[in-house]
C-alpha cells in the first residue's frame, strides 16, 4: 500500500537565518475539484467571495464581440447564472469579430442562443440561457425581469435604451438592486460606468495595515514589554526580541521621563530613534533597526481613520432598531460605541507582520495579540442590536479599518450636469479622459436624432454636440480632436483587441461588485488603445 504525503501528519521545520521557523502539525486531505478548478481566485477573494460570485446571477444585453469577451470573464471563474438578452440574428460581421460565434456555421442563427452555447463550453458549473425578446419590449411591458438580477451588463445600446435602463435600475425597490455596467466603444477608444446608489465594503483588502497599537498598549503587552530584563539578555535572545516589544518598552521609558508624553517634534523624534540605537548589544542586530525604522508608530495615534469617522455620521445610525435588516449599518453603529470607550480606538488585529524574531518570543507575542482581539470582538459583539454570525463579524473586525461605504451616481447624470463638466475639464485642461467621454457621448446622442438617417457622422458634427454639452464660453479639452477623430473613423466597429481588453476590465469591476471585494471604479473608466492607457473621469 502507498501512502501519499498528503495523508501523513506531520511537522515541517525550516531553518532561516539563526532561529528555526516552525509549522503546527496538521492533516491535509486532497482538495476538491472545485477547489482545484478556482485555486487562485479564491486566494484572492476567499470562499466567501467566490460563494457569492456563484449565487450571483448577471444579464448581458446584446451579444457584441466586448459582451461575450465580459461573460468570458465572468464564466470561467465561475458566476452562477447569466442570461444573454438579444434578438438579433448572427450577421457577417459578428462572425468577423466575435470569437464566441462559431464561424460562418454561426451566419444567421440567434445570436445569444450561439454565444450562450459557445461560452458554456468554458465552465460546465455555469448556467446560460439565451433570451431572443427585444430589450425595448421589456422596458415598456416587464421591467421587473431587469431586477432579478444582480448585474446588468449593456454595450453600445442606443441612447435612449441606456436613459431607460438606467432609470428601471436606478429606481427599482428590489433587494438584489442591481449594478449597471454601462459600456461603450467605438474602435480603440471605449469606456464604461458602473451605476449604484451604495455599495458598502468590508473586505476592501488595504494596502493600509491595522494598527499595531504601538502607542496605546494593550495591559497585557505594556507588562510583558517592561518586565523584560534587556541587559541581562544573552545577546541571541538580546537580537530576537520582536520590534513591537522593543517600541512599546523604548515609550514606556521615554514617557517615564517626559511627564507621559511621547516624542512630539522633530528634535524629540530624532532623539528617540537614537535611544533605539543605544539599546542595541551588537552593531548588526536588525531588530533594533526594525524598531528604528517603525519608530513612527509611537508618535502616530492608533485613532480611527477619516473615512470610518464619516459613517458614523450616517444619520441612518441613529434610526436602526432591531427590526432593520442593513447589517452594515448595524455592524458600523456597534463599532461608533467601541471607539466611545477606552483605549478610543478600532477593536485590535490578531494580524502581526513578519518581523526579525525567534520562534518562542514571535509565538508568544502573538498569542497576546490574539487574546486581546478575542476580548475587544467579544466587546464589539455586545453592541450589537442584531444577531450577526460570527464569520461576518470576525470579517468585519479584522477589517474595520478600511471599510467603506461608496456613493454612486446615476448613469447620465454628469452629460446632464455642464458645471460639473467644466469643473473637470479646469482641473485638467488637457483632459483626455473628459475628451474620450465626450467624445462618445457625443456620437450617442448624434445617433439618437439621425438614427432613422442612418448619416455616417462628421468630425464637425461631434464636435457641435459635444461643445453643446459644456457652458457657454468653455472650450472642449486639447485632446478631443484625438478622440473624435477616432470614433468618426470607426463609430460602429467592436474590435477583437479593444473587446478582450474591455472585457477584462468591465468583468474585473463586476466581480468587486459581487463579492463586495477590493474598491470598484467609481467614475466613468475610460480606455484608449491607441496610445496605450486607461483614465477616470469621476462621475461627481
Amino acid at each position: 500500500m502507498t501512502t501519499s504525503i498528503v495523508d501523513v501528519e506531520y511537522t515541517a521545520f525550516f531553518l532561516a537565518d539563526d532561529f528555526i521557523l516552525t509549522w503546527s502539525t496538521f492533516r491535509s486531505g486532497q482538495p476538491d475539484t472545485k477547489t482545484r478548478r478556482y485555486d487562485r481566485q479564491l486566494r484572492l477573494w476567499a470562499a466567501s467571495g467566490q460563494a457569492a460570485l456563484e449565487n450571483a446571477r448577471v444579464l448581458v444585453i446584446s451579444a457584441t464581440a466586448t459582451a461575450t469577451s465580459t461573460l468570458k470573464n465572468l464564466v470561467l471563474p465561475g458566476v452562477g447564472h447569466f442570461t444573454i438578452l438579444d434578438h438579433r440574428s448572427v450577421s457577417p460581421a459578428d462572425v468577423g469579430n466575435n470569437f464566441f460565434l462559431e464561424g460562418f456555421s454561426s451566419l444567421g442563427k440567434p445570436r445569444a442562443q450561439e454565444a450562450v452555447r459557445l461560452l458554456c463550453e468554458l465552465n460546465d458549473g455555469v448556467e446560460g440561457r439565451a433570451d431572443t425578446s427585444g430589450l425595448v419590449g421589456i422596458l415598456v411591458s416587464d421591467p421587473f425581469f431587469l431586477t432579478t438580477f444582480d448585474v446588468v451588463i449593456a454595450h453600445n445600446l442606443p441612447l435612449v435604451e441606456f436613459n431607460a435602463l438606467a432609470s428601471i435600475l436606478w429606481n427599482s425597490k428590489s433587494k438584489r438592486h442591481p449594478t449597471l455596467a454601462v459600456v461603450r466603444s467605438a474602435g480603440f477608444i471605449a469606456e464604461f460606468y458602473l451605476q449604484f446608489r451604495e455599495h458598502a465594503i468590508i473586505e476592501s483588502h488595504s494596502d493600509t495595515a491595522p494598527s499595531l497599537r504601538v502607542d496605546k498598549p494593550f495591559p497585557a503587552l505594556l507588562e510583558y514589554a517592561t518586565s523584560l530584563d534587556f541587559d541581562a539578555m544573552d545577546s541571541t535572545d538580546h537580537a530576537h526580541i520582536p520590534y513591537v516589544v522593543i517600541l512599546v518598552r523604548a515609550l514606556a521609558d521615554w514617557k517615564a521621563a517626559h511627564g507621559g508624553a511621547a516624542p512630539k517634534t522633530y528634535t524629540e523624534k530624532n532623539e528617540f530613534k537614537a535611544i533605539l540605537r543605544t539599546m542595541k548589544k551588537k552593531f548588526d542586530e536588525e531588530n533594533f533597526d526594525e524598531a528604528e525604522a517603525q519608530a513612527y508608530r509611537c508618535w502616530t495615534d492608533s485613532g480611527i481613520p477619516s473615512s470610518v469617522v464619516a459613517l458614523f455620521r450616517d444619520p441612518r445610525l441613529e434610526r436602526l432598531t432591531w427590526e432593520s435588516h442593513d447589517t452594515f449599518f448595524h455592524l458600523v453603529a456597534a463599532l461608533d460605541k467601541f471607539t466611545q470607550e477606552p483605549p478610543y480606538t478600532l477593536p485590535l488585529s490578531s494580524t502581526l507582520p513578519d518581523m526579525k524574531a525567534n520562534t518562542t518570543s514571535y509565538i508568544h507575542l502573538q498569542n497576546m495579540y490574539k487574546k486581546a482581539a478575542e476580548e475587544d470582538k467579544a466587546r464589539f459583539k455586545s453592541y450589537l442590536k442584531v444577531a450577526v454570525d460570527d464569520a461576518t463579524v470576525d470579517l468585519f473586525v479584522k477589517n474595520c479599518h478600511a471599510i467603506q461605504l461608496l456613493k454612486g451616481r446615476k448613469w447620465g447624470e454628469l452629460d446632464r450636469d455642464p458645471q460639473a463638466l467644466a469643473k473637470i475639464l479646469a482641473e485638467n485642461p488637457e483632459g483626455k479622459e473628459l475628451a474620450t467621454h465626450l467624445a462618445l457621448s457625443a456620437l450617442a446622442m448624434y445617433e439618437d436624432k439621425h438614427q432613422r438617417e442612418q448619416i455616417q457622422p462628421t468630425v464637425e458634427d461631434l464636435t457641435a454636440e459635444a461643445q453643446g454639452l459644456l457652458p457657454a464660453g468653455v472650450a472642449l479639452p486639447e485632446a478631443f480632436g484625438a478622440a473624435v477623430g477616432e470614433v468618426v473613423r470607426s463609430p460602429t466597429a467592436d474590435l477583437p483587441n479593444t473587446a478582450a481588453f474591455l472585457g477584462g476590465l468591465v468583468a474585473q469591476e463586476v466581480i468587486k461588485m459581487i463579492t463586495k471585494q477590493y474598491v470598484p471604479i467609481n467614475g466613468y473608466c475610460v480606455v484608449d488603445m491607441v496610445d496605450m492607457w486607461t483614465g477616470i473621469v469621476p462621475s461627481s
